[in-house]
């Protein structure tokens, strides 16, 4: 144990996501989430509420296959939108499209859509209940899965036009499958400097920074297997830690982890699963 914490301000940025076929995907984003799309380099495109600097973006690669259900990796992407009305909103589009579902519920602190893209990724869309209503038990914040009121969340829905995602739209957490829980608390905590937020799912660890509910989830509900490199999945998340990436850049060289850089030289570590984490300064 250390004593090492991330800032407050330290936070989820984006994420990049390997899909099979980009028109397919840009069906899903952009015409039915209403993401702003930008095409790039390389076969990528970038995702944003047209207002604020991209979220999520979409790498292609025609000869992926599908991520086995059964391996670490990539759980779910946590697209967190400003408020009930926001949510309810997107949930309507949804349903009148006839889009799948995984499932939905209600963890007390927050409201949650599940729910596959067209590669299976897996996507969780949510809501933050107010902070004030969160309760801590000795640090622990109180979550829990109970159904969620969808007549209630429909009824509050934002009535106006569609005009896409709502602005402010942000990526609140990244939830992983890993193979060790001791292991992914070791890196995401002792290590990265999150606080463990919550430890008493079976099977499961929530991480964040600055008392949020978590910016990170990790479980072991997979099994230990990885995927097959080919897999779509999750390339990358962004750890955004304003005013101290050199610090913690310094304890991640101290610890003698392989460091890569991407595209943008920014500087790339990964969890002992292969799960990769993009530092970023702001």
């Amino acid at each position: 144990m250390n004593d090492y914490k991330l800032p407050d301000s330290a936070h989820i940025g984006g994420v990049r996501l390997r899909v099979k076929e980009m028109e397919r995907a840009l069906q899903f984003y952009r015409d039915l989430l209403g993401f702003t799309a930008v095409r790039g380099e390389d076969n990528t495109v970038t995702l944003s509420d047209g207002q604020s600097p991209p979220i999520i973006t979409l790498a292609e690669h025609p000869d992926a296959i599908p991520k086995p259900r059964r391996t670490t990796g990539l759980y779910h992407v946590a697209i967190l939108t400003p408020d009930r009305p926001a949510l309810g909103k997107v949930f309507k589009r949804l349903i009148e499209s006839g889009y799948p579902f995984d499932g939905a519920s209600d963890h007390v602190v927050s409201e949650a859509l599940y729910l596959p893209d067209p590669d299976g990724n897996g996507l969780e869309i949510y809501r933050d209940r107010p902070r004030e209503t969160w309760v801590l038990i000795q640090d622990q914040v109180q979550m829990d899965t109970k159904p969620l009121n969808v007549r209630s969340l429909l009824d509050d829905a934002d009535s106006s036009a569609w005009t896409g995602i709502p602005a402010g739209t942000i990526i609140g957490h990244v939830h992983l499958h890993v193979s060790n829980l001791a292991r992914a608390e070791a890196f995401y905590a002792d290590l990265l400097g999150f606080d463990v937020m919550q430890r008493t799912y079976p099977g499961a660890l929530f991480m964040a920074a600055g008392g949020y509910h978590h910016h990170l989830g990790t479980n072991t509900w997979a099994g230990a297997a990885p995927p097959p490199a080919r897999s779509v999945g999750l390339d990358w998340f962004d750890l955004v830690v304003p005013g101290a990436a050199d610090d913690l850049m310094r304890r991640i060289h101290a610890a003698g982890l392989p460091i890569g850089m991407d595209d943008s030289e920014a500087v790339l570590v990964h969890d002992h699963d292969g799960n990769y984490v993009r530092i970023v300064g702001e």
